[in-house]
């Protein structure tokens, strides 16, 4: 198992892959803190006990809090599938440089469709860009792996 493990470590996509991942994992974990925050700079508290003034009642609604409650639940439904074929691509023994750039691609579109959906409110386009193209990748990796094991 030992001797697996170290080839796996010492190959390529599986490096490039748990480094894109781990970026991602960032940028998830942040969510929930961007969220924390957006909830104490409106004063939007979904919990009683959350409440940091007796003054304050618990409020839903807040269109700021929900754009990134949205964003974040968007990244839960497709950064976990991306994470689980993107395991198992490299498996089909892909180029170095083509599944670099696939891992990279999905990443970095995902890092932006944050920052266009619930940062910076950009017009569409850049969102649905921002989250077509990881989409397609991730779409890419499970027909390959599906019909590499075949």
């Amino acid at each position: 198992m030992q001797e697996i493990l170290a080839e796996l470590t010492r190959n390529e996509v599986f490096r490039v892959y748990v480094f894109w991942s781990g970026v991602l994992v960032l940028k998830m974990l942040f969510m929930s803190v961007f969220t924390g925050m957006t909830r104490f700079r409106t004063k939007t508290f979904a919990n009683p006990e959350d409440l940091v003034s007796k003054k304050l009642k618990v409020k839903f609604g807040d269109e700021d809090v929900e754009r990134i409650r949205r964003a974040h639940r968007n990244d839960l439904e497709n950064i976990l599938p991306f994470f689980t074929i993107g395991f198992f691509y490299i498996f089909t023994s892909p180029s170095v440089y083509f599944a670099t750039q696939l891992y990279r691609a999905a990443a970095i579109s995902r890092l932006l469709h944050t920052f266009v959906y619930a940062v910076v409110v950009v017009p569409q386009p850049a969102r649905a860009i921002a989250f077509f193209v990881p989409l397609a990748v991730t779409g890419y990796m499970a027909v390959s792996t599906i019909l590499y094991f075949l």
